[in-house]
């Protein structure tokens, strides 16, 4: 749903969970890439299905897990 008022929905929301670190609006098969960060994979979970997936207009979620940092500025 990208209508005005659901993505302005969702980025007032987003902003309340603390362990979102970023949040970028896709040009993609996705509308939305966050970096979240918790200290374990349970912790992750209880994020995803507690605070994330109940965020406004989220129909459905991807998770990819980073292996290794190769460059950060």
């Amino acid at each position: 749903d990208t209508r005005s008022a659901a993505p302005d929905a969702f980025n007032r929301s987003v902003q309340a969970v603390p362990e979102n670190e970023q949040c970028h609006m896709m040009a993609s098969s996705f509308d939305y890439l966050l970096k979240v960060r918790t200290r374990d994979i349970a912790a992750y979970r209880r994020v995803l299905g507690e605070r994330i997936s109940a965020l406004p207009h989220v129909a459905q979620t991807s998770t990819f897990v980073a292996m290794e940092t190769v460059k950060d500025r």
